[in-house]
């Protein structure tokens, strides 16, 4: 299934997708000459419009980046600006549209070198675009470290110089950009990190690339924003009940290390879980009871006494219940009774020795939440592929899995083993505290519990984990994150 046809909008396309993108565009008969005046002249409208007129200097590479810093130069000469454009080897080996837009080009064409940038109020960044594939020469990096040492504003064109559009790699060095101006969709490379952090703010310009190309194309990636999943999210009905709403239980490990179980059950009874409750050994039942009201408190010995009770559909398990045989058998007695399961921290470290066991157990009703250290556990050979990007490597541990996967982070990507993926781009810093990931853990399963299909009830949890966090603001802890949801899940609804 493609994202496309649900959120035109979210997708985003790799490099190669969108060189198919504008080899359709041209197909269907739209000049790829006007593509690249139009991709300039959104350039040079967003110079325009941001910055105080001054002096510009425009970085020319040799490919059709290059081209569009031609468009840009030209537009904003003559808009009035004071141009110097530097290029990056010789006006005779450009070819295509890039050399048509260089013959427009009546100023003087320097030799790229660092002084170019001295001087000038506005950088533009079109040496390289987001199909780069190998690290720059010394001769561009030392025009990279100028730009970024020059302090004023830079405009990349499509991504910053350096980053890798696919998947967000830095491929030797990297322009730091204020402001990425890409054509037709995103790329990948702006969401995933260390990529994004060299972007700057991205704004995403209509060149005349018309979205029937999606249909061709069908990309399997997108951006995490509500659109994609909010017409699944399980709003409660007018006829609706506790019981009709699911019953969420997560599985905690001993006294000492309640509070994690504790987190995840607030996060699933804020989710929208008609019942919620904290399974425990015997001897945790009372400092969990202590501490705890909405949320209900069951003690047991062996977790199949509780999942005899068909109405418990979703299970959390994993914070805080120490890693070892009894992790892996409540897991192993979860999954074997076709609940749908959300295992974090222990339940996937617990399996460190033997993954296959879990693999073999799970199904795409099924979501683990692996940071970076847990994923390497699970999938030691996906972690350690450095040409592989977080995307590819969280699609490809889906596929191995059988499950869905939240590979989590400040672009935490969510992935299918349909091949579905989707990257997000709204937690802020302040959710890196103790705890956060166990809330997350709780969202998804208490989603799960009142039925939405695991992918997007995965992609649902870490889009309002993100906007919790954001809601808040600095000084956040753990125990904030499920409290901010209902501000959040108003303004959404």
């Amino acid at each position: 299934m493609s994202l496309s046809p649900l959120n035109p909008e979210s997708v985003l396309l790799t490099t190669e997708e969108m060189y198919q993108a504008d080899a359709l565009a041209e197909a269907a008969g739209i000049d790829s000459l006007v593509l690249m005046e139009e991709a300039g002249k959104a350039i040079a409208d967003t110079i325009i419009d941001r910055y105080p007129q001054g002096p510009v200097s425009v970085l020319c590479g040799p490919g059709y980046n290059g081209g569009d810093g031609f468009v840009v130069a030209r537009l904003l000469s003559e808009a009035g600006w004071p141009v110097t454009l530097g290029l990056l080897g010789d006006k005779s080996k450009l070819k295509g549209d890039a050399a048509t837009n260089a013959d427009k080009w009546t100023g003087d064409i320097l030799p790229l070198s660092p002084d170019l940038v001295d001087g000038a109020s506005v950088i533009v960044d079109a040496m390289f675009g987001a199909g780069l594939s190998r690290a720059m020469s010394p001769e561009v990096i030392s025009v990279v470290e100028a730009i970024n040492a020059s302090g004023a504003p830079c405009v990349a064109v499509d991504v910053a110089s350096g980053v890798q559009g696919t998947t967000g790699q830095i491929l030797g060095a990297a322009v730091q950009a204020d402001i990425s101006v890409t054509f037709f969709r995103k790329k990948p490379g702006h969401l995933l990190l260390p990529g994004r952090i060299h972007c700057g703010e991205i704004i995403c310009a209509d060149i005349g690339i018309p979205d029937s190309v999606l249909d061709d194309i069908q990309p399997q990636q997108c951006e995490n924003i509500p659109a994609n999943w909010l017409p699944l999210y399980p709003w409660p009905k007018i006829d609706a009940h506790k019981y009709s709403r699911g019953h969420a239980v997560v599985v905690s490990g001993g006294v000492a290390q309640g509070g994690a179980a504790r987190l995840a059950a607030r996060g699933a009874l804020r989710a929208g879980t008609g019942l919620v409750t904290v399974a425990s050994p015997p001897g945790a039942v009372l400092a969990h009871a202590s501490k705890l009201d909405a949320v209900m408190v069951r003690g047991f010995d062996n977790l199949q006494e509780l999942l005899d009770d068909e109405r418990k559909n979703a299970l959390v398990i994993g914070p805080g219940n120490g890693i070892g045989e009894p992790c892996r058998r409540n897991t192993l007695a979860a999954l074997g009774a076709g609940r749908s399961c959300v295992l974090d921290a222990d339940a996937l470290s617990s399996f460190k020795d033997d993954p296959d066991a879990l693999f073999e157990a799970l199904d795409d009703h099924s979501v683990l939440t692996p940071h970076d250290g847990e994923f390497q556990r699970l999938f030691p050979d996906l972690a350690k592929d450095t040409t592989a990007s977080k995307l590819e490597k969280a699609r490809s541990a889906a596929v191995r899995s059988g499950a869905i996967i939240v590979l989590k982070g400040a672009d935490t990507v969510i992935a299918s083993p349909d091949g579905r993926a989707a990257i997000n781009s709204n937690a802020p810093p302040t959710l890196a505290t103790a705890g956060s990931g166990d809330v997350l853990a709780g969202i998804i399963c208490g989603l799960l519990a009142q039925q939405m299909p695991a992918f997007e009830a995965a992609c649902a949890g870490v889009w309002l984990h993100g906007e919790a966090g954001r809601a808040f603001g600095v000084g956040l802890i753990a125990e904030d994150i499920p409290e901010a949801l209902p501000f959040v899940l108003r303004k959404l609804q």
